[in-house]
């Protein structure tokens, strides 16, 4: 089977240094030297797709631009590419999401995959009007894809629950095809509504042990339900011609930042209710000292920014190395994104992506040879 890999759309803003934003830090704090306007999105999304990316993720959030908008303007400036749009179920009624999805699908002649996000800070969550506290969302979101899912296999729906209830629902077409379900969280409340729900299971990148038994506890409550997952992880990366190089790269990405500057966004994470945040800011402690925390595994992001804190770092042999690492845990998507993003995404695809495909486990999604990337002899790794 071929590994899938998406991009990512920072629509928040994008830069040569790490960009903050989302999962605990305040609206307005993210930005950076290039804003996100449409023509850089789609710089970014034009370049995605010719290297051989299948879709690319774009953030949900009071410090972001929103999901469904900017990408539904980014199909038009794209032919293949997907977009994983995440969007928090608690904002929008199932009836009207399921109608969005598919209109968005019919639009774009199939390109939308659907990123659920319950959303772990109360306070954000309040901004919008939603004053659930974090396992009701769960709850919430339960019914909500209950409900969503039941309209796009057609016929008239009617549902009571705590959270909703519809009456007479109906679609004037069903979305074809149906749109994938992406979804992650950590927490206990998390797990039973992936397992009944998603399609795609998603891990913020942590070392491949605790991936495994992530992913050991979510295929078991799968079972339960009778459902088999695919399962994808979200990594920043860093990848260049030596490991020399890129490391040097991942030193870079924290130059001028202040001891101060990391212990103010430590505090405001560490504030965060959800349980993936809390397992990245494990990862490092809030210190500079021991940042590699796996082989090629390096937690420097997660010192300020938000949300995935971990990035791949090493020769692109190596990225490559530990990508098939994760692919043997059962990882079959991989979410990535590096700063600035155009840029990063070149380096990934034109240095892993080649290796990956002469090792059987990737092919290019446009299935044309003469869009594939040439093979190219970089050098052997180094440390």
């Amino acid at each position: 089977m071929s590994l899938a890999f998406h991009w990512f759309l920072p629509t928040y803003g994008d830069s040569r240094f790490i960009v903050g934003g989302g999962h605990g830090l305040p609206a307005g704090v993210a930005g950076g030297a290039r804003p996100a306007t449409l023509a850089y999105l789609g710089q970014i999304a034009r370049t995605a797709e010719q290297l051989g990316f299948a879709g690319a993720l774009t953030p949900t959030g009071a410090w972001c631009e929103d999901a469904w908008l900017s990408t539904a303007m980014l199909t038009e400036v794209t032919e293949r590419l997907k977009f994983l749009v995440a969007f928090r179920p608690g904002l929008l009624s199932p009836t009207l999401a399921a109608q969005m999805a598919a209109t968005f699908q019919r639009h774009s002649e199939g390109r939308l995959l659907l990123n659920v996000v319950v959303g772990g800070e109360t306070h954000e969550q309040r901004a919008y009007g939603d004053w659930l506290d974090k396992d009701a969302r769960y709850a919430r979101a339960d019914e909500f894809l209950h409900v969503t899912r039941s309209l796009w296999r057609g016929g008239s729906v009617d549902f009571t629950g705590e959270h909703h209830r519809i009456e007479g629902a109906t679609l004037p077409r069903v979305p074809d095809p149906v749109p994938p379900i992406y979804f992650g969280g950590s927490s206990q409340a998390a797990g039973p509504v992936a397992a009944r729900h998603a399609d795609v299971y998603l891990t913020w990148g942590e070392p491949p042990a605790q991936v495994a038994g992530k992913l050991d506890w979510i295929r078991e409550l799968a079972a339960e339900q009778g459902r088999e997952l695919r399962y994808g992880i979200r990594l920043h990366v860093i990848a260049r011609d030596t490991a020399d190089e890129a490391w040097a790269q991942a030193r870079k990405l924290l130059d001028g930042i202040s001891d101060g500057d990391i212990a103010t966004v430590q505090a405001g994470l560490a504030r965060s209710e959800s349980e993936g945040q809390r397992r990245m800011l494990a990862l490092h402690g809030g210190r500079r000292d021991s940042l590699q925390i796996a082989p090629n595994l390096w937690a420097g992001v997660g010192l300020v920014r938000g949300g995935a804190g971990t990035a791949l770092v090493g020769s692109h042999t190596e990225i490559a190395d530990r990508i098939a690492e994760y692919a043997d845990l059962g990882i079959s998507e991989f979410i990535l994104s590096g700063h600035p993003h155009v840029e990063e995404a070149y380096w990934f695809g034109e240095g892993v992506l080649p290796i990956l495909r002469d090792r059987g486990l990737w092919t290019h999604p446009a299935g044309d040879p003469a869009q594939e990337l040439p093979k190219i002899p970089f050098a052997a790794p180094s440390r």
